[in-house]
């Protein structure tokens, strides 16, 4: 999915309640300090006092996310009670959570001790009231159509009569019809405008973002059309398959959809893995900073009439073209061809299928300068791609970066384009050169379909371990 409103929306709703949390703070500290008559035996500065809890709101935020504050089914319920319970929940376990990190500290957090409990009761009302503000500017963007995913509708039942009726009454949900594909017995009247004749028509006019399916014919055919122009997939199971769905239930107003997940890396396990790759990336590019200069002008050195880096653009997420980065390490007469055009110009074509049954790899490649030969041994060529990683072209970890020319020999490229492509991967840990084209292809469909954080981190230190062997690099 190339755009995901709900993430944004659950941002911009943490935010808020980070604001509301220090507003709560800094009235409670006025409320203590400047108008209850009580005497008090210290003070603190406002500005101290707020710098403090501003610097422990990550750990209020943590707490309100564990208890489900940030949950989807919890913010688009329409009964506020779920909502306003775990607030109340909330509020008593962050100001319990500050009383027990003060009682650990040498320097006291709250003024008096009142402060902790007029914050406790402020928390509340603010979260509430900073919540219902987001939550009507919300509704009042998706009343235009701003901030939804664009849905299409297939399927000759019922479902597909109520889901229409649920998505146009109730965009707060996130949703806006762009299209449905069904019998007109099926579509109210005032949904009629919106009826394709096929899928293939509403996918090429509807510019969608999300698929419903309301009956159980083609689901595969349907399910692939999905993956392959990167869309959300819901299947809205009958009665009789409600008992053995796979993938996350959701209601959809009163109609139960199974939404399946091309993998698993979506809405905030991606934006975690944006800031890791954020954070390690830019770490990593400070410290390769000077063996990347020493390198380059070695490689400069050896050709003075060429750059050393050599750029190429490869794909990644949703089929985009990322110019990638590495130090050149090919003779520059066959820099920007195949290996087939490679090997036809230096008159060796009986090379090519040797190359390709070998993995794309031949162990004296007359293409490769002797200094990169050096380099791709010790993976010390792909450094500059650090700098893709944190302009954010590819990731530290995923799948191979495919050359455009390379897609046909994917059957499966629709979901090897379902996430960035990695530095690093899977495969390259596995064996790098040694395993087969098939292995290594398969072993990055696993990873888009398993994802985990605990894989990514894997991957990073057996990618250590793998350069510094130099398993794989022949």
């Amino acid at each position: 999915m190339k755009k995901d409103p709900g993430l944004i929306f659950r941002v911009i709703l943490a935010a808020g309640d980070a604001v509301a949390i220090i507003l709560a703070f800094l009235l409670a500290y006025l409320i203590r300090i400047h108008i209850d008559q009580k005497p008090y035996y210290f003070e603190a500065e406002p500005a101290s006092f707020i710098a403090t809890i501003c610097f422990l709101i990550p750990i209020w935020i943590i707490l309100m996310a564990i208890l489900g504050l940030y949950n989807k089914t919890v913010i688009l319920n329409r009964s506020r009670l779920p909502e306003i319970v775990r607030l109340a929940l909330a509020s008593v376990l962050g100001i319990m959570t500050l009383i027990t990190y003060d009682f650990f500290t040498e320097q006291s957090i709250f003024p008096t001790r009142l402060v902790a409990v007029y914050a406790m009761i402020l928390c509340f009302l603010t979260l509430l009231i900073v919540r219902l503000i987001v939550r009507s500017v919300r509704k009042a963007i998706v009343r235009r159509n701003k901030g939804t995913l664009r849905a299409i509708v297939i399927g000759n039942n019922i479902n597909t009569s109520r889901l229409l009726e649920h998505i146009a009454n109730f965009p707060e949900d996130g949703f806006s019809l762009a299209a449905v594909v069904a019998n007109k017995s099926y579509i109210p009247t005032e949904f009629q405008g919106k009826k394709f004749s096929s899928l293939k028509e509403a996918l090429k006019w509807a510019k969608a973002d999300v698929i419903f399916q309301t009956d159980e014919q083609n689901t595969e055919k349907v399910y692939s059309a999905s993956i392959a122009n990167h869309l959300l997939y819901y299947f809205v199971p009958s009665e009789t398959a409600l008992s053995s769905h796979i993938g996350d239930m959701e209601l959809i107003g009163d109609t139960p959809a199974i939404f399946v997940k091309v993998t698993p890396l979506i809405g905030v396990a991606r934006f975690i893995k944006r800031a890791i790759d954020i954070i390690l990336g830019s770490l990593m590019l400070i410290i390769a900073a000077i063996p990347m200069l020493i390198i380059w002008i070695i490689v400069k050195l050896s050709d003075i009439h060429h750059s050393a880096i050599y750029s190429e653009y490869r794909l990644s997420r949703y089929n985009k073209k990322v110019k990638i980065y590495k130090f050149r390490s090919m003779k520059p007469e066959y820099s920007g061809m195949t290996p087939e055009e490679a090997f036809e110009k230096m008159g060796k074509p009986e090379l090519i299928e040797k190359y390709r049954k070998n993995g794309d790899f031949l162990p004296d490649d007359p293409r490769i300068t002797h200094i990169g030969a050096m380099l791709r041994a010790t993976s010390l060529d792909e450094l500059p791609q650090l700098i893709n990683v944190v302009k954010g072209d590819i990731s530290l970890v995923g799948p191979r970066a495919l050359v455009p020319g390379e897609l046909k020999d994917y059957g499966d490229r629709s979901l090897l384009l379902s996430v960035k492509s990695g530095l690093t991967g899977l495969a390259q840990v596995s064996g790098r050169r040694d395993i087969s084209f098939e292995e290594r292809r398969a072993l990055d469909l696993y990873y888009i379909q398993n994802w985990s954080l605990w894989m990514d981190i894997s991957i990073l230190f057996h990618t250590i371990g793998a350069v510094f062997s130099g398993k794989g690099a022949k």
